[in-house]
């Protein structure tokens, strides 16, 4: 028996007996934990059975054979089980959205991927908070950062869903003001963080530089006299963050300490992921903000996935938020890829161990 599925079984068995015994134990806790292990424990124990029954010498040869077969898928299912979890997933997150190349018809695409994005929150029953935006011309947006918060008793969190969304989105389109009908190809950046504790990535204090300003309107000019907008700069990156849209300047102190938090934790995991990106691609995307990810065609009515190649059609109803089935079909390329990485990891290891047995 595998080492990983004799410690599921070891951690099954002692949170059943912390629960049994009482005492000053974290009971929600325990009982998430053993509900997350039961289905992997249920399939050990079946496997365990099974290998009980090829070792068995009253096993005739044919039954050995299918209990063989069936052995093998399910340890392959309790491998795949036991893919690691993104520990972010059970956050709630910031959203950076910014216009990109096409000047004033990319704002406007901003402003359009706002909407699209808040829409789809308030469908998965999440609530959308914009920390700062800056307006163009147009009316679109330059730059809006949001937060977007899970109720306390959801089952999903928003990171695990919007984490798909982070890199280049590219929109084909004739604006509104094209007088010739010309298509014209304007880009958007999208950056999604987990909203993170101080337990999660603490920030020396030392580290950070926190000005207070006047808080400013359309064009830079004051809207108002008193000093309730903060800027926070990380001295060893150079990563700021700024917040004016609170009504305090504790409140503007809080949001922008949120930012830069998630910020800087996010640099951090850009440059150890960078170290290790040649060695897997158990992941849809980098997550690299300079990585065009989707195409909204809107004169050929598709919508398309870079990472996975697939097309979707009604551009409309997407842009309504109708999100589902793309972030469906990016979450379970994500389970394939990391499958196919357990799969690799798993040929490899077999393939060593049988040089090392030939040695």
């Amino acid at each position: 028996m595998k080492t990983e599925y004799l410690k599921i079984q070891d951690e099954y068995h002692q949170i059943n007996a912390q629960l049994s015994a009482g005492g000053s134990v974290d009971f929600a806790q325990l009982g998430k934990r053993l509900n997350e292990i039961k289905p992997i424990f249920d399939k050990i124990e079946h496997l365990e059975l099974l290998e009980h029954f090829i070792n068995d010498s009253q096993t005739s040869e044919s039954d050995k054979s299918r209990y063989e077969e069936e052995a093998n898928q399910t340890s392959l299912e309790i491998d795949e089980m036991l893919i690691p979890k993104d520990p972010n997933d059970e956050k709630d997150c910031i959203v950076e959205i910014r216009a990109g190349a096409g000047g004033n018809e990319a704002t406007l695409f901003a402003a359009e991927m706002f909407r699209a994005y808040g829409k789809f929150a308030e469908e998965n029953g999440f609530k959308v908070h914009i920390v700062s935006s800056s307006r163009s011309e147009a009316g679109g947006f330059k730059e809006v950062i949001f937060e977007i918060y899970a109720k306390a008793s959801s089952p999903i969190h928003p990171y695990a869903i919007f984490k798909y969304e982070s890199g280049v989105h590219r929109v084909q389109r004739v604006p509104e003001t094209e007088k010739s009908g010309r298509v014209h190809t304007s880009t958007v950046t999208v950056a999604v963080l987990p909203i993170l504790d101080e337990k999660d990535f603490s920030i020396d204090p030392k580290d950070l530089k926190i000005e207070a300003t006047t808080s400013s309107g359309h064009g830079g000019q004051s809207v108002n006299t008193t000093y309730s907008a903060i800027r926070i700069a990380h001295i060893p990156t150079g990563i700021t963050a700024q917040c004016q849209d609170e009504r305090s300047q504790a409140q503007n102190k809080e949001k922008a300490l949120e930012v830069i938090r998630a910020r800087v934790a996010d640099h951090h995991r850009a440059i150890e992921e960078k170290k290790t990106r040649d060695l897997t691609r158990s992941q849809i995307g980098t997550g690299d903000r300079s990585e065009k990810i989707r195409t909204y065609n809107f004169s050929q009515d598709r919508v398309t996935d870079h990472r996975i190649n697939q097309n979707f059609n009604q551009t409309d109803l997407i842009m309504e938020g109708k999100l589902s089935l793309i972030i469906t079909a990016l979450q379970k390329a994500d389970v394939e890829a990391k499958k196919e990485t357990l799969k690799n990891n798993k040929n490899w290891r077999q393939s060593k161990n049988s040089f090392w047995r030939m040695c």
